[in-house]
């Protein structure tokens, strides 16, 4: 359910905003990137994912049936550094926690989309693949998006490490050519999503039209995956992540 102004334990001084934003933040909930919906008071530059501002208390997930998943805001300290199951990166902030299982989820990660359609291609989200990352080139890592025909595969993790090395820069204060105030900076940051160029570690003995449709498809798998990490799977953000990777 969306809601257009929300009050949140997280940050109780100011009502935060429901807004649509093409830009990338990070989110002060769980403290990963996003973009698309989010939940904002532009006094404080603070900013929550949808799912970190309006979480459910507990969810069950199809991967883990035996699972029930509380969320906290801050991850369990007794059993030292905590990591999502999901894309194997360190938890911080808000997380979902199973205390019988010890297994954790970033909010958009427990609720990436199991089923990823456009209308002509279909991805599928597996717990594990047998197949190699067409970024990486390894198996088993994380949670994987794979197609109906089986020939794509990315991992949540890959995506992840894409998305924030592409965006360090602007996480730790530098903006470049962005002038000395904010605004600057932002209008920078689409420029920086993830180039396909490098995405593909799967070598080709295929003919150059055949080279050309993988890379094509392989292509707009990685825009719907972004997508769905960023927390905000919609066409929008799929079409505006595609248009400038197109340009890369």
């Amino acid at each position: 359910m969306k809601y257009n102004e929300i009050s949140h334990f997280s940050h109780p001084q100011h009502i935060l905003k429901f807004e649509y934003t093409e830009f990338p933040f990070k989110c002060d909930g769980c403290k990963e990137i996003g973009i698309g919906s989010r939940y904002s008071c532009a006094a404080c530059n603070f900013d929550l994912h949808s799912h970190c501002a309006i979480p459910s208390a507990t969810i069950s997930h199809p991967f883990y049936p035996k699972c029930s998943f509380q969320f906290m805001s801050r991850p369990p300290t007794e059993d030292g550094p905590r990591y999502c199951n999901a894309c194997e990166k360190d938890v911080t902030g808000f997380v979902y926690h199973c205390r019988a299982c010890g297994f954790d989820l970033h909010p958009c990660c427990a609720k990436l989309p199991m089923v990823l359609d456009d209308g002509e291609v279909k991805l599928y989200l597996y717990r594990k693949v047998s197949a190699s990352c067409h970024k990486c080139g390894k198996k088993g890592r994380s949670w994987c998006y794979r197609s109906s025909c089986k020939r794509y595969n990315l991992h949540v993790a890959c995506v992840r490490e894409m998305l924030v090395e592409s965006w360090h820069d602007i996480y730790v204060g530098l903006g470049k050519g962005g002038g000395s105030g904010g605004g600057g900076a932002r209008r920078g940051l689409p420029t920086r999503i993830p180039s396909l160029k490098d995405t593909l570690q799967t070598p080709h003995n295929r003919s150059k039209s055949k080279k050309k449709k993988c890379c094509e498809m392989a292509g707009l798998a990685l825009q719907f995956v972004i997508s769905a990490v960023l927390g905000d799977p919609t066409t929008l953000i799929a079409g505006v992540i595609g248009s400038l990777m197109s340009r890369a």
